[in-house]
């Protein structure tokens, strides 16, 4: 027989065998309780955090839907377009003049290297793929607008964006510098680069190059009034920027940095591509489409903006820093349509408004798919280029 210890003993154990397979199951009904409020928290912090890091996008899809509804009159669409695209770029720039090291500006001048490089796969490379598919899309005439195809290649040709990749760049953490230069060279080499391309591509003999004029206006008044407005509104306010900073150093990082000044430039680049839709939803160039048309370039817009932004990078990535990749990315995946109007006009004299403004209707949808994409990469650029600076760390 057990002794009284031993019972004792024997039903300690079994009380605390109970209690604890009492706490376990207790434990585990107020985990199966709270999964679904962690689910649900967990969800709504997600969606806040990512309307906070893409904030840009939702702005530009609320323009998108207003600019489709209600547009500033005709009468005042080039008063509009002059004061938006003069002020707006100019702010962007100033911006960026007060926010980038002047000792970090120079040294990404001095990369002869990397210009040839850069300019390269933004004209060349990105012209020759917009013309292969063009070339593939046009075996079937019955499907196509020529003007949109046209427009295609046209779009090819362009320079890198004036200033929506250095924004994006900055976001990304990449190196914005180096974008910024970019740019600006893209814009010396644009109109004398592009007018070549396009006058090379559209002299190929097919059926839709066909139904493009064939005289071609005066280079020199176009020339000089483009090189005027780069002055004014790209080489002045990053001047002006660089004088700001070098002169008032703290103040500058305090209103850029503390007071989010910096954000003027993404305010300022949303009105840009709002005033693009205004314009075309204006003069009615969506709704003369096919819808098939429209769909079209939306689909092939996204696989340019994919293939010309993953083949920088993977170029690039062979032999620069992961934020001189980050750079190359989001220089050859966007174009700037505000030197598409005015080369338009300028190879193909007497071109009708109708068909210009068909032919804009590629580079202004590419406009808002490399807005919405390059946002997005911004995420997993900054992850990547994290990753490097907890290695070294």
């Amino acid at each position: 027989m057990a002794s009284p210890l031993t019972k004792t003993i024997k039903l300690t154990l079994t009380r605390n065998e109970s209690q604890t397979t009492s706490s376990i199951t207790s434990i585990q009904q107020d985990e199966k309780k709270a999964e679904p409020r962690f689910g649900v928290k967990s969800l709504a912090t997600g969606v806040w955090w990512f309307a906070k890091d893409q904030w840009f996008i939702i702005t530009l899809l609320v323009l998108i839907l207003v600019s489709s509804q209600v547009q500033v009159p005709q009468g005042q669409q080039q008063e509009k377009t002059t004061v938006v695209q003069n002020v707006a770029v100019a702010v962007i720039f100033f911006v960026n003049g007060c926010t980038i090291p002047t000792k970090i500006l120079i040294q990404n001048i001095r990369r002869l290297h990397v210009h040839v490089f850069i300019q390269a796969l933004c004209f060349l490379f990105t012209s020759a793929t917009a013309l292969g598919i063009v070339t593939a899309a046009a075996t079937n005439p019955s499907f196509m607008d020529p003007a949109l195809l046209n427009g295609i290649v046209l779009l090819g040709c362009l320079p890198t964006a004036l200033s929506f990749n250095t924004t994006l760049t900055k976001k990304a953490d990449g190196n914005d510098a180096l974008t910024l230069t970019e740019s600006a060279l893209g814009s010396l080499l644009g109109p004398l680069v592009s007018t070549a391309l396009i006058e090379l591509y559209s002299s190929i003999d097919s059926w839709y190059t066909a139904t493009l004029p064939r005289a071609s206006a005066g280079y020199g008044a176009v020339f000089a009034q483009v090189f005027k407005q780069l002055g004014l509104t790209l080489f002045l306010p990053l001047f002006v920027g660089q004088i700001v900073r070098i002169l008032l150093p703290d103040i500058t990082n305090k209103v850029m940095g503390t007071y989010k000044a910096s954000k003027l430039a993404s305010f300022s680049l949303l009105i840009l591509i709002w005033s693009a839709y205004d314009g075309a939803f204006e003069t009615g160039s969506f709704s003369s489409l096919k819808p098939s048309n429209i769909v079209f370039i939306v689909f092939i817009s996204v696989a340019m903006c994919l293939l010309w932004g993953l083949a920088g990078l993977f170029v690039s990535v062979l032999w620069l820093s992961k934020e001189d990749s980050i750079a190359v990315a989001y220089c050859v995946s966007t174009k700037t349509p505000a030197l598409g109007v005015p080369l338009t006009r300028l190879v193909f004299a007497g071109i009708t408004q109708v068909y210009a403004a068909k032919m804009s209707i590629p580079m202004v949808i590419f406009q808002c798919i490399q807005t919405c994409l390059g946002s997005l990469a911004s995420i997993a650029f900054r992850r990547w280029v994290g990753k490097t600076v907890d290695d070294r760390s």
